[in-house]
This record gives structure tokens, C-alpha cells and sequence, in this order.
């Protein structure tokens, strides 16, 4: 079972990295760290879709010296998937990066249940 963790070990590498950005995302109040567990857990999935893609012994899909069999190139498509899974990480970071500036100038905290209490909600109406 363990020579197994260390053959795949782009794969076992993404899955920590995932639980660690699912733990941090789980228990942090601080609205920053969820976003950094977040990009964890992107670049977990990121790495793995990519690992997932490559195969070893094949080359990137460039026609070159007039080889154009399927079987000597690799698939394309996780590439893809991970540049746009990227530019949309990029994108929603941003967007939560500037939520958190608008929150903090009004309440003066990132803390969520201090965000929470000063919305005016009460305790027991957890």
C-alpha cells in the first residue's frame, strides 16, 4: 500500500494538498485564510487533473517531422481544463479579495462571527 503512495505521488501530493485546503477552508473564522485554503484546494486540483493528463513517454500535441498518430501525443484536454480552472481561480480570487476589503471597511473585522454578531443577527439565532 505505501510503495503505491510513493509511485503516484503527484496524486498523493494533490490529495494532501486538497485536505489541507479543505481543513483550513472548514475551520478558519478569518474570512483571508478561507481564501488562501481555497487556492490550496485549487492547486490540488490542479495538480491532480494535470498528473492525470500526462503519460509518460509521450510528447505535447505538436505535429512534428510529419507524425500524426494519436498514440505518440499526449491528450490535450486536462491541459486545457487546468489553464482555464486557473484564469477562473484568478478571477474568483479577485472578486473575494475585494468582498473582504468592502466587509472590513464597514465592520472593521474579517472575522466572520464578529461579522456576523455586528449584522445585527444575535447569538441564538445561530
Amino acid at each position: 500500500m505505501l510503495e503505491h503512495l510513493w509511485i503516484n505521488y503527484e496524486e498523493t501530493a494533490a490529495i494532501i494538498l486538497f485536505g489541507v485546503g479543505f481543513t483550513t477552508l472548514l475551520f478558519q473564522k478569518n474570512l483571508i485564510r478561507k481564501l488562501i485554503g481555497m487556492n490550496i484546494m485549487d492547486t490540488g486540483t490542479f495538480l491532480f487533473l494535470a498528473s492525470m493528463g500526462y503519460i509518460d513517454g509521450r510528447k505535447a500535441p505538436i505535429i512534428v517531422d510529419g507524425v500524426q498518430e494519436a498514440s505518440v501525443y499526449i491528450n490535450p484536454v486536462p491541459a486545457g481544463l487546468v489553464l482555464t480552472g486557473i484564469v477562473v481561480s484568478v478571477s474568483v480570487t479577485a472578486i473575494m479579495l475585494a468582498l473582504s476589503v468592502r466587509l472590513y471597511k464597514r465592520y472593521h473585522t474579517l472575522n466572520l462571527d464578529e461579522v456576523y454578531i455586528l449584522s445585527g443577527h444575535r447569538e441564538e439565532d445561530r
